[in-house]
């Protein structure tokens, strides 16, 4: 993800050898419910920048709330310290599971519009009537993404109102030919043979499905599979258990 911030704002990040924030990255110090800033209270902070506030809420980083701005029609995260003095742009990595927080912030401001992304492709798994679709970028070589098609499968089976429509795209270059199979014969059977590690038979047919795949995955920004575009536009990576992909899709509320 490329975040570019045309936003110049004469703030820099100070942080003391004594480490400031120590108090507040332990369990036993919660300093979040000691410090409030209001929509009102930001804009008049920011007034005189070149940007559109869009949400204020706390960061998961301590000491920090994360701001949501529009500059140059680019939605994107910046951090406000808790003295209001401070103002940080950049990436933020959770150690802990190596998470880049600023993208998945940047994600959660820029929704994609799934009724512009083209399924006629698509392998359909679910109530084609479905209330919720959810789009699926996937590789037919890709352990996650078969973990992660169980589970889809036991969602399907679980509850009526999913539909999953299942986009490929092969990351690996050995599952390219595969994926160009598939896609032409556009056959279920035959991705879940290659998820199983079955040799499928070549087709010789010809298809710019999966280039056209690939090149919208890059224009969205997406770069791993599995992932998910659920029916709000939010774009989720990575494979989730059945209860929490059940989860993302039922918060996944669309807004009309």
């Amino acid at each position: 993800m490329r975040i570019t911030v045309y936003l110049m704002v004469g703030f820099f990040l100070f942080v003391s050898p004594a480490g400031a924030f120590k108090q507040l990255s332990t369990e036993k110090a919660d300093c979040r419910n000691c410090h409030t800033l209001t929509t009102a209270e930001a804009k008049e902070i920011f007034t005189g920048f070149q940007g559109e506030l869009l949400s204020v809420e706390q960061a998961e980083i301590p000491g920090f709330w994360e701001i949501g701005m529009k500059v140059n029609n680019q939605n994107v995260p910046l951090y406000l310290d808790y003295s209001k003095s401070y103002l940080v742009s950049g990436t933020i990595i959770r150690l802990k599971d190596k998470k880049n927080l600023t993208e998945e912030s940047y994600r959660k401001l820029n929704p994609v519009d799934p009724s512009r992304v083209p399924t006629d492709d698509a392998l359909l798994l679910g109530n084609p009537e479905a209330e919720k679709k959810i789009i699926v970028f996937t590789d037919p070589h890709c352990p996650y993404c078969v973990k992660l098609h169980e589970v889809m499968k036991e969602a399907v089976a679980k509850r009526s109102d999913l539909l999953f429509q299942i986009k490929l795209m092969p990351i690996k270059t050995s599952s390219k030919k595969i994926a160009e199979t598939i896609a032409c014969t556009k056959s279920m059977e035959q991705l879940e043979a290659a998820f199983a590690k079955k040799e499928i038979p070549e087709t010789s047919c010809e298809s710019k499905v999966i280039e056209q795949n690939l090149a919208l995955a890059k224009s969205l920004g997406i770069r791993s599979t599995p992932t998910l575009i659920l029916p709000n536009g939010q774009i989720s990576p990575g494979y989730k258990p059945l209860a929490a992909l059940l989860e993302i899709i039922d918060q996944a509320v669309v807004n009309n």
